[in-house]
């Protein structure tokens, strides 16, 4: 695939989200197996948008609200390390892990893709992903919002007006409601060549499979 073809790959995507990192390693994996260029776009999803400030212990939300045992919850954090090992991105979970509100950060991504492109935005995407799973830090608080984006680049002063720019969170909030208008209820979605939404963190094979099925489709209408 030409530079001037490359695929669109959007992604409906939580910070807090471990599957959501997950999906995307597989895609890019499944990018590398198959030989495609990529443009990757991020959109928001709050898992948590009521979370209080202070957020809660990752194990008792995880049981309050999916009804989950201690000791199921125990297996699940030990899959997804597995898991995480298995694609690259070792996560550290651990006793006292908290999950918290990202809108913020969702803002930060927002700016991020509108003033600098999606390779920008990704960056940062992944940067924020590494600052909640690996490093423990509270992706609600602006100091480390602030930090992570100065360390991509970004001017603090103007990515602590962004923070706080009321017409960017009327604009955010208008792009999480119509990706739930459009029934995604769960992340990650990934939808390619604005087309094809698979949900999920599937294989980076299956993934591999859509992307020859686009490809496929559009030589089939180029020809």
């Amino acid at each position: 695939m030409a530079a001037a073809e490359k695929l669109r790959i959007d992604i409906v995507s939580d910070v807090v989200c471990p599957w959501c990192i997950v999906g995307y390693k597989q895609v890019e994996k499944a990018l590398a197996d198959t030989g495609t260029e990529a443009e990757i776009w991020w959109h928001p999803f709050e898992l948590n948008p009521h979370m209080a400030p202070e957020g809660e212990d990752t194990a008792e939300h995880i049981a309050r609200k999916y009804g989950s045992t201690p000791e199921q919850g125990k297996a699940n954090r030990q899959r997804l390390k597995d898991v995480g090992e298995s694609v690259g991105f070792p996560f550290s979970y651990g006793d006292g892990m908290r999950i918290y509100n990202t809108f913020k950060a969702h803002k930060l991504l927002a700016i991020a893709a509108n003033e600098r492109g999606p390779e920008a935005q990704t960056k940062l995407k992944l940067s924020l992903f590494k600052a909640y799973f690996q490093d423990g830090k509270d992706v609600s608080d602006e100091e480390v919002l602030l930090d992570v984006a100065e360390a991509n680049g970004m001017d603090r002063a103007v990515a602590k007006q962004w923070i706080d720019d009321e017409a960017l969170t009327e604009a955010v909030r208008a792009e999480q409601r119509q990706w739930r208008e459009r029934d995604i209820q769960g992340v990650p979605a990934i939808i390619f060549d604005q087309k094809f939404m698979v949900p999920g963190a599937q294989s980076a094979e299956t993934f591999a499979n859509v992307i020859g099925k686009v490809k496929a489709k559009r030589e089939e209408v180029s020809a």
